[in-house]
C-alpha cells in the first residue's frame, strides 16, 4: 500500500511540474495588464509594452528589445490610459496576446 501511494505522489509531482513548466497552448489567448512610468508618455508606452511581453515570455522579450517583432505570438493592440505624474508620466496599460 505503501508502495503504491508512494508511486501516486510521484507521478503527480512529475505531471503537475511539466504542467507548470508547459508553454502557452497554440492559439492560446490571454489578457495582460501592465503599468510604466517614465520621462515622457512615448517612453512610458514602452515601459508597458516591456512588461506586458516580460510577464509573458522572457525571451519573447529580449527578442522584440532587439527589434525581431514577437515570433511566435501576437501582440494586440495596446490600450494605454495616461496621466502626469510628479515626475513625467504614468501609464496603465492592457493587451491581448495570443500563443501562434
Amino acid at each position: 500500500m505503501r508502495t503504491s501511494a508512494r508511486l501516486m505522489w510521484a507521478v503527480l509531482a512529475v505531471g503537475g511540474a511539466a504542467m507548470a513548466a508547459a508553454p502557452a497552448e497554440a492559439k492560446d489567448c490571454f489578457n495582460k495588464a501592465a503599468e510604466g512610468v517614465a520621462l515622457t508618455e512615448g517612453l512610458a508606452h514602452f515601459q508597458v509594452d516591456a512588461a506586458l511581453l516580460q510577464s509573458t515570455d522572457w525571451n519573447i522579450y529580449f527578442t522584440w528589445v532587439s527589434g525581431n517583432g514577437t515570433p511566435g505570438y501576437s501582440f494586440g493592440p495596446r490600450h494605454y490610459k495616461c496621466s502626469p505624474a510628479a515626475i513625467g508620466w504614468s501609464c496603465h496599460g492592457e493587451a491581448k496576446l495570443c500563443k501562434l
